[in-house]
């Protein structure tokens, strides 16, 4: 038997074919593209989804067609906070708003005086990444698109219905949108109504290792499974990674370097602290909750930066090597879609500070690299301060490619960095090991284990821990900048 994961990124589709010893049998990747029409707007059309998702299943039934015939379970992983929002039909009325749309500002304080118990129920600040901020700008400036709405879905959930015809969503997902009370792993009728919605609104709720839904049997024969594969749940991304590292005990940490930055650590319980911007979730597995601080643009800072200068990311990177003497002389401030932890603000703006008549690219693109790792550090102080010391990390995320970045990360954050093989499939990996355990019931513990194979390491040095701490205190100031011109 086989199973497959589906991770629906940002920039693109994921899709791996696993067999029934773990063993990754076909990949693939299939490119989307977001639209940023105006200032803070972030959107992608569904049907883009659903074209590349149906592209990269016939990839995956191309490269191993014996092993895709067989597929017991699909899982998907998916991008979190997107706001699809469906009439009677179950038709999109617009674009999907993204997590990194930041329209919706005015809203979060609409929310928390609406529901001043917001906080505790679900846990984190009300900030315009989240879903439900998201419906009442829809309900001010759309309010036609509003009036038509009858079901609200995040992008994974959209996905799933086209191809099952089911909508289902599971936890740790749904703690993204601020209707969930996390605590009691249900939807929250005060929080929908803080909205004008209620739990018609909603997909029914399963957990990530849970059964939900059947591929429709239309669909599956065209696509040439011998029968139609069983869905899990599934996960958010962060989350479907979690389980693809094995991060499933209290205390397991880990670094996705990816569009987005985050640095997760594994609770047994619902430990909140919404104070310092620090998100609380459920995690895809029963009985298990998360702590994370999320940074809006870790990896897009870089694409950014590549764009910007015309050029490519390995060619930037290139002169750089894979090791560095000293930090750069110049400071970069990686807020180009504001910042979440610990700022909680939209408006936050990065750039460059320190330029001089004799600064060059290598040195910039050299401060990209520390800017983002120096956000990394705000957020572990953040983590930190809502519970023990993070002394170690797996580090996953199309970043983690670079050996240069994951040692400034090393050295900024004064921990070990450990890099599997399979770092860049950790979601989607996360997601077919999802999709096993809803067809089998097995013990998650039995089957969500750490990597195989021994991890490259990347460990702090003593001279470079403290020059970076000597230029962490420089960049704050910039970063106070940057608050300051918002």
């Amino acid at each position: 038997m086989s199973y497959i994961g589906i991770d629906l990124g940002t920039s693109s589709i994921k899709a791996i074919l696993v067999d029934d010893r773990q063993s990754v049998v076909a990949g693939t990747t299939r490119d989307l593209v977001v639209n940023r029409s105006a200032a803070q707007w972030s959107e992608q059309n569904p049907a883009d989804w659903i074209t590349a998702t149906l592209a990269a299943l016939q990839d995956l039934k191309q490269a191993a067609p014996s092993a895709f015939r067989v597929c017991r379970g699909i899982g998907l992983s998916g991008q979190m906070h997107g706001a699809v929002l469906l009439d009677e039909a179950d038709r999109p009325l617009r674009p999907c708003m993204l997590w990194n749309d930041g329209r919706s500002s005015a809203e979060c304080a609409e929310i928390e005086a609406a529901e001043p118990a917001s906080r505790d129920i679900t846990g984190n600040i009300a900030m315009p990444g989240f879903t439900a901020p998201k419906l009442l700008w829809v309900g001010r400036h759309e309010p036609d698109v509003f009036r038509r709405t009858r079901k609200v879905l995040l992008p994974k959930a959209y996905l799933r219905l086209v191809l099952t015809g089911e909508a289902i969503e599971e936890m740790s997902d749904a703690s993204g949108t601020l209707w969930l009370d996390v605590g009691a792993r249900d939807w929250s009728d005060r929080m929908l109504a803080a909205t004008r919605l209620d739990r018609s609104h909603m997909p029914a709720l399963v957990e990530g290792s849970q059964p939900a839904g059947r591929m429709r049997p239309d669909l599956s024969r065209e696509l040439g499974f011998d029968a139609p594969p069983l869905f899990a749940g599934g996960a958010g991304d962060n989350a479907a990674g979690a389980v693809g590292l094995g991060a499933v005990e209290p205390g397991a940490s880990f670094l996705s370097l990816g569009t987005s930055g985050v640095l997760w650590r594994t609770t047994a319980g619902f430990e909140p602290r919404a104070d310092r911007a620090v998100h609380a979730f459920c995690h895809a597995l029963p009985g298990l909750w998360h702590q994370m601080s999320v940074h809006l643009s870790a990896a897009a800072s870089l694409n950014w930066w590549a764009m910007v200068t015309g050029s490519t990311e390995a060619d930037l990177l290139a002169p750089l090597g894979e090791t560095l003497e000293r930090p750069s002389p110049v400071l970069f401030t990686p807020y180009l879609s504001g910042e979440r932890t610990p700022h909680n603000d939209t408006q936050m703006r990065g750039g460059f500070a320190r330029l001089g008549h004799d600064t060059g690219r290598n040195a910039m693109t050299q401060a990209v690299l520390e800017g983002v790792g120096f956000a990394f550090r705000d957020g572990k102080a953040a983590l930190e301060s809502a519970g023990s010391r993070i002394d170690e990390a797996i580090v996953i995320g199309g970043g983690s490619r670079s050996a240069l970045w994951l040692s400034i990360l090393a050295n900024v954050l004064d921990m070990p960095l450990h890099r599997h093989a399979a770092g860049e499939t950790g979601a989607a990996f996360g997601a077919a090991r999802l999709a096993r355990l809803a067809c089998t019931g097995e013990d998650p513990r039995e089957i969500c284990r750490k990597p195989d194979g021994v991890p490259q390491i990347f460990r702090p040095k003593r001279d470079l821990v403290a020059a970076y701490a000597d230029r962490y205190a420089l960049w704050g100031k910039a970063a106070g900048f940057s608050r300051e011109l918002q």
